[in-house]
């Protein structure tokens, strides 16, 4: 039974990960692009990601909420209601997306205030203003994403995400180049292929939504679902809000660790982005699979099927520590080779394979806690689950790698050592919590 829900969530999943995995190549194709230009401009492009990834992994977290309430509203068959919460959701996240790009804006300046190379500085202000932008555009697609994937039609953002990888590539050619007699524009291009891609796909999965068969008997009823609610906005951030804090404090943690590393030297921060890039890339199999479990969960959940729970939970997870511990050997017999795909300087590279080998420690951890939140979100246990995350990255984890990067004089690796404690712990933190909530009878 436990390998027969495996076949499913993972069948739902793939094309979770495939999407995923083509959002993720977006930025590191940008990367890449940007890295065979200097490994200053790398080291900008890191600066950016790590202090833009706070606010939009935030507006992730809201967009989260509406795959979980549809899924529950599917689970119950309950179409209209189904309806009710894509167009509340949708105008909950266009709310939200607007208001974190305007405060993107008006913080831009903070770049020359986080002791970072000057230089490193002025090559990232333009970009983090035309990236700041592009969140609205790519928030709106997560939110319709997440009603697509709610109701287990996770192969049309899959597509669209997948069609974007040969256009961001063609339009960072053209823009980063300048080639076809387009302008020079380095780093900046590479801001703008992204805002243009992301804008795309956006509104060719919106008129999707809006004109496609398969997602008639939502829009039909319109005229009467289509209103806004405060107890179904207040539902949604009851998942939301509690959602965007777990993430955004695992992501807060991987970007303030990446500004402290950027004290270090333009070398670490440049290597650290790559080592990050590389286990950000495994990490969306991880994510994938969460999405998928916590789908499923959710579906069961307004079915109130607890056996079903059980059962998708305790298959998700084995399929999160075998992932892992295949990540963590990858990493390990790869380590020099992975680097010189995103730049050739031998520092750089030396750096990058050194952390790869802490990168592969966490593997499994990062994969397990990663699935036992979406399992718990799945069964609307997102408070108590969010309190766990905190202490796991905040008090423990980034103290310990403060300590050991600049006490102990560690450098990269010491607060690479705080990654691995903290995914450590909130691994052990939530899957001890789902054991715990599926022990009893949640439904009652």
């Amino acid at each position: 039974m436990l390998r027969n829900q495996a076949k499913k969530t993972l069948t739902l999943a793939l094309p979770i990960i495939f999407g995923e995995l083509a959002q993720m190549f977006l930025h590191v194709i940008d990367t890449a692009m940007v890295g065979a230009v200097s490994y200053k401009h790398l080291a900008a492009a890191a600066l950016v990601m790590s202090v833009i990834n706070i606010p939009f992994v935030f507006g992730i977290g809201i967009t989260i909420s509406v795959s979980q309430m549809v899924s529950m509203a599917n689970g119950r068959n309950d179409g209209k209601l189904v309806s009710h919460y894509l167009f509340n959701g949708f105008w909950l996240c266009a709310i939200s997306a607007v208001l974190i790009s305007l405060g993107i804006e008006l913080s831009k300046n903070i770049l020359f205030h986080l002791d970072q190379d000057p230089e490193v500085a002025a090559l990232a202000l333009p970009y983090l203003q035309i990236m700041g932008w592009s969140v609205i555009p790519m928030l709106l697609f997560m939110v319709l994403k997440q009603f697509t994937d709610g109701l287990e039609h996770t192969k049309t953002a899959m597509m669209l995400s997948l069609l974007g990888l040969p256009l961001n590539v063609f339009l960072n050619w053209l823009f980063i180049y300048g080639n076809w007699g387009f302008p020079r524009l380095e780093l900046v291009g590479a801001g703008l292929g992204t805002l243009i891609t992301r804008t795309l796909i956006f509104i060719i999965l919106g008129l999707i939504i809006l004109y496609h068969r398969t997602f008639r008997r939502y829009i039909a009823v319109r005229s009467k679902q289509w209103k806004f609610k405060w107890d179904t906005l207040r539902e949604l951030l009851g998942i939301g809000i509690p959602s965007s804090f777990q993430i955004t404090m695992e992501a807060g943690a991987f970007a303030v660790s990446g500004i402290l590393i950027g004290t270090i030297g333009a070398v670490e921060q440049a290597a650290h982005q790559i080592a990050l890039s590389i286990a950000s890339l495994t990490f969306m199999v991880s994510m994938g699979l969460s999405q998928a479990g916590s789908i499923r969960t959710s579906n069961a959940f307004g079915r109130r099927d607890h056996i079903s729970i059980l059962q998708i939970g305790k298959s998700t997870l084995a399929m999160a520590l075998g992932y892992g511990a295949s990540c963590a050997l990858l990493f390990i017999l790869f380590r020099n080779q992975l680097p010189f795909i995103f730049n050739d300087n031998q520092e750089v590279v030396s750096m990058t394979a050194y952390l790869l080998l802490f990168a592969a420690l966490f593997q499994i951890s990062d994969s397990t806690q990663s699935i036992s939140a979406g399992l718990l979100r799945g069964i609307k246990d997102v408070k108590i689950p969010t309190y766990f995350i905190a202490i796991a990255y905040w008090i423990i984890g980034i103290p310990v790698g403060c300590v050991l990067a600049f006490y102990f004089k560690m450098g990269a690796a010491g607060i690479w050592m705080g990654f691995i404690t903290g995914l450590t712990l909130s691994a052990i933190f939530l899957s001890l919590r789902f054991k715990k909530m599926t022990g009893k009878n949640i439904l009652s």
